[in-house]
């Protein structure tokens, strides 16, 4: 049963089961200090397909496929799926599903789309319009890379700022209520918020100060402080982005996370040893790291409640052609475990 708690937050009262994960990456991934988490390891870029765009395709099946199987669910019992990607008009999940056949909504949220397919795949599961649903998301360093920036061949030069899309996709199978698994009981929908920045080479200056809204909203909303979640996770800020994150909320809204606060971004490259300067971004990222290690983590009780706060920037390569600023948006879930 769904009631409102505040002006934004959506509770589900009994929350909805996350019955199935998984995650699957690339080399680069899994070098970093995740890699025991992930199902599926891939050590070719091209995943045995003939293009990057294929094999972010085949990043995205793998973990629906997997996922389907930990749930212990066929597929042919699925009424929906929910994902989205980078890539133009989200072909990396929509030819997906032209090989899966499942029913399927094709989600934009740039790199927030795991949060917002969650969201409303919990929503649409409790409210009995479905009776489960799949939530899925990807992206690839090299589809990402030539849409959005230099061809691979040009070797630019990488700012200090700049974050590495992940290779890698995520998904997880909603159905029903249960105490014994990880529930998603609490949604919020951020609004698009824009400060201004121009820098492609930095979103996660771009992406902070939505994320600081969400996570200001919701704290609000719930009567919340930092320390009642064991963790306030944000989708991919990078170092660059969790610092100004940080910052933002001390200076407008007198709030200090920084002793829950961890961010995908950095979690899933080792920043000292890899050369990713700030951070992973991308879909992927938040999706490999919510559908691996942090739900492994709530499962086995070590981590109890989890704030996790999607967060994307809304640019693409004609607005950055036309010297638009980058807007940012942020979704968050409470991801717990009952019982």
């Amino acid at each position: 049963m769904i009631e409102r708690k505040g002006k934004n937050t959506i509770r589900i009262k009994n929350g909805v089961a996350i019955k199935g994960y998984a995650a699957a990456v690339g080399k680069k991934e899994s070098e970093g200090p995740l890699a025991a988490y992930f199902d599926k390891i891939y050590l070719d870029e091209f995943c045995g397909e003939e293009t990057f765009e294929k094999a972010e395709t085949h990043l995205q099946k793998t973990a629906i496929q997997t996922a389907l199987k930990k749930a212990k669910t066929a597929k042919e019992s699925i009424d929906l799926c929910l994902a989205g990607d980078l890539l133009n008009q989200c072909i990396g999940s929509s030819f997906g599903m032209r090989d899966l056949k499942l029913n399927f909504a094709g989600l934009y949220g740039a790199c927030s789309t795991m949060a917002l397919s969650m969201a409303l795949g919990a929503i649409l599961v409790d409210s009995g319009a479905v009776s489960n649903t799949i939530c899925a998301a990807s992206s690839h360093f090299c589809s990402a890379e030539r849409q959005y920036r230099f061809p691979l061949e040009y070797g630019g030069q990488r700012s200090p700022a700049a974050q590495w899309t992940v290779t890698g996709a995520g998904a997880v199978v909603l159905e029903g209520s249960g105490s014994d698994t990880p529930v998603i009981s609490d949604i919020i929908f951020g609004s698009v918020r824009d400060l201004g920045i121009k820098d492609s080479n930095n979103m996660g200056a771009a992406m902070a100060p939505a994320a600081a809204q969400t996570i200001a909203n919701y704290l609000k909303d719930t009567h919340s402080i930092p320390s009642d979640f064991d963790m306030i996770l944000t989708g991919d800020l990078g170092k660059t982005g969790s610092s100004i994150l940080i910052e933002l909320l001390k200076d407008e809204q007198n709030l200090d996370i920084s002793s829950v606060h961890r961010d995908c971004g950095t979690m899933i490259y080792d920043l000292s040893t890899q050369d990713v300067h700030s951070g992973g971004s991308g879909c992927g990222c938040s999706a490999s790291v919510v559908c691996s290690c942090i739900l492994d983590e709530i499962s086995k009780g070590n981590l109890k409640k989890v704030f996790f706060v999607g967060t994307g920037a809304l640019l693409s390569p004609t607005s950055s052609l036309q010297k638009e600023s980058i807007p940012g948006i942020a979704h968050g879930i409470l991801i717990e475990r009952k019982g």
